[in-house]
């Protein structure tokens, strides 16, 4: 009996959408999960990744593909899906792999003092974290920069620094080995590649290849 294609569920990053996905080549089915407005300025994390995973039927087995903030959401989702195999691209698995700052704002809440508007403000300043290019690339961060939701960043943020991680969960990582949002990722991950933050547009083909390798590696059975 033949394997029915791949399912892939993609997550973006914190105020970033589909347009991070764009040049992903992935062989099967393909939707974004994209984010939900919190239903209160303390909505919390675990409340809604079961709103998120509600796009996700439970009996169907599928890829979850999370990218930085994205990843802890997969994460959670896939505690409600055990169908679903995770994949963190550029993203982390608990507190431990956070920058000291992390713990810093987690310590005296700094991060509720920081307006969210920051980095849009600054957006060379965004370019270096990220380690983007000039080009294309640099004009993608700024396009989503400016069209993140203040709101919505405020939240993740709060729920990010709060997260206990979920450090025993099976997942693929993915990670650039010049990452310095996140730079104690590479060092956990099976697929190290150059890059900086925002891989899944610089190596988007490296990435599409290993994704459809995992995939025909594990391929889906139909019911």
């Amino acid at each position: 009996m033949e394997a029915s294609p791949a399912v892939f569920y993609l997550i973006p990053g914190l105020g970033a959408d589909e347009r991070v996905f764009q040049f992903l080549r992935l062989r099967g089915e393909v939707h974004v999960l994209h984010w939900l407005p919190p239903q209160t300025p303390r909505e919390p994390l675990l409340h809604y990744a079961a709103r998120l995973a509600a796009a996700v039927p439970v009996a169907q087995a599928c890829w979850l593909v999370g990218v930085s903030f994205g990843g802890v959401l997969a994460l959670e989702v896939a505690q409600l899906r055990p169908l679903a195999r995770v994949v963190l691209v550029s993203s982390f698995a608990g507190p431990a792999e956070l920058p000291w700052v992390a713990d810093l704002a987690r310590a005296t809440g700094l991060h509720h003092l920081l307006p969210p508007q920051l980095l849009p403000r600054l957006p060379r300043v965004a370019q270096w974290f990220f380690g983007v290019k000039n080009g294309s690339e640099y004009q993608l961060l700024r396009q989503i920069l400016q069209d993140t939701d203040p709101g919505f960043t405020r939240w993740a943020i709060a729920q990010l620094v709060q997260w206990p991680g979920r450090t025993q969960a099976a997942a693929v990582r993915i990670h650039g080995t010049s990452d310095r949002l996140l730079p104690k990722g590479a060092a956990r991950s099976q697929y190290r590649l150059p890059g900086g933050h925002l891989i899944i547009v610089s190596r988007a083909a490296e990435i599409s290849r290993i994704l459809n390798q995992l995939a025909d590696a594990v391929p889906v059975e139909p019911a």
